[in-house]
């Protein structure tokens, strides 16, 4: 009996020194979710941030591919100041910018409000003004450059219609080729703006325009009042795709115009793609990616600045 209770005694001692070891194999154990991530955050490392900065150090250089890169300072982007063609290229992508931004939120939001009522077919509406998201931007450039060719389907349709006069080259004709490829655009993008707002619409209560209805307020009153304010988070998000895909806008102009005629459908995006890759000035190129990419990240920058700020005044 007593040397039964020596032995559980012992354990008994023996059992507190053991005890620190089982924390540390749960801390290892911790951190077993953090090493999967090495794998993603070096494939981040290298793809990623990487190029993101050797393309912002080259825009200070001459580089041309070669191994040597001589250091030259700002000139690329006093060069970029005096070039006609970037000047008109950067004309051209705040002009699509701001038309496709105001276009396709205005327009999505009308869908998105028509085929949110209870009306027959809506679901096959939505398909069918959804589809062309699912279409590559280059598809979506050849299906339209051939609809604006001479005779071809857009002519013919004005032709059956009694409307030969209005019969243009719509993408030779440098007053109308960049509002054809915006037209084009947004054909193909107002379907995610239409669908974001959708969301945005079925996440307000019925019950606020119950009650707006009974104290009186009309349809419209009650879009003021009631969908405006709270579709504000969807309309931020529409804006901001919007804004930062159409400053990027590059297939359908590369596919549709190449920048032509003359430089009146030249985008930032064609340019530095131009000097870059055609003309092997890939520090020039990069002057021009740079610039870009900080006239879109301060336009996201505003954009959430005026969402905070409508936040904490609501």
């Amino acid at each position: 009996m007593s040397t039964t209770l020596a032995v559980r005694g012992a354990a008994a001692v023996r059992s507190p020194s053991g005890a620190p070891g089982r924390p540390r194999r749960a801390g290892h154990l911790r951190l077993v979710p953090q090493w999967f991530l090495l794998p993603a955050l070096a494939f981040y490392l290298v793809v990623v941030l990487y190029p993101s900065v050797a393309g912002g150090l080259y825009a200070f250089t001459d580089w041309r591919g070669g191994a040597d890169a001589g250091w030259t300072g700002l000139e690329n982007f006093r060069r970029l100041l005096a070039d006609e063609a970037a000047i008109a290229s950067l004309r051209n992508t705040l002009l699509i910018a701001v038309s496709l931004t105001v276009v396709q939120t205005g327009l999505g939001l009308l869908l998105a409000l028509a085929l949110s009522s209870a009306i027959r077919g809506r679901n096959l509406l939505r398909t069918l003004f959804f589809a062309p998201m699912m279409l590559p931007p280059v598809i979506t450039g050849l299906l339209w450059q051939y609809i604006y060719t001479p005779n071809g389907p857009l002519d013919t349709v004005l032709d059956g219609l009694g409307l030969e006069a209005l019969r243009q080259s719509w993408l030779g004709n440098a007053d109308i080729a960049l509002w054809a490829i915006i037209a084009s655009v947004i054909w193909h993008h107002v379907g995610m703006s239409m669908v974001i707002f959708l969301a945005g619409l079925q996440g307000i209560p019925e019950e606020l325009y119950e009650a707006a209805a009974l104290d009186g307020a009309g349809p419209v009153r009650r879009f003021w009042s009631v969908t405006r304010p709270l579709l504000g988070q969807a309309t931020t998000i529409v804006t901001a795709l919007t804004m930062t895909s159409s400053l990027k806008l590059f297939d359908q102009v590369f596919v549709m115009t190449g920048g032509g005629p003359g430089v009146s459908t030249q985008t930032l995006s064609l340019i530095m793609y131009r000097e870059a890759f055609v003309y092997g000035e890939y520090g020039y190129g990069s002057a021009i990616a740079l610039v870009l990419t900080m006239i879109v990240a301060f336009i996201v920058f505003l954009q959430i600045s005026v969402t905070r700020r409508g936040e904490v005044e609501a």
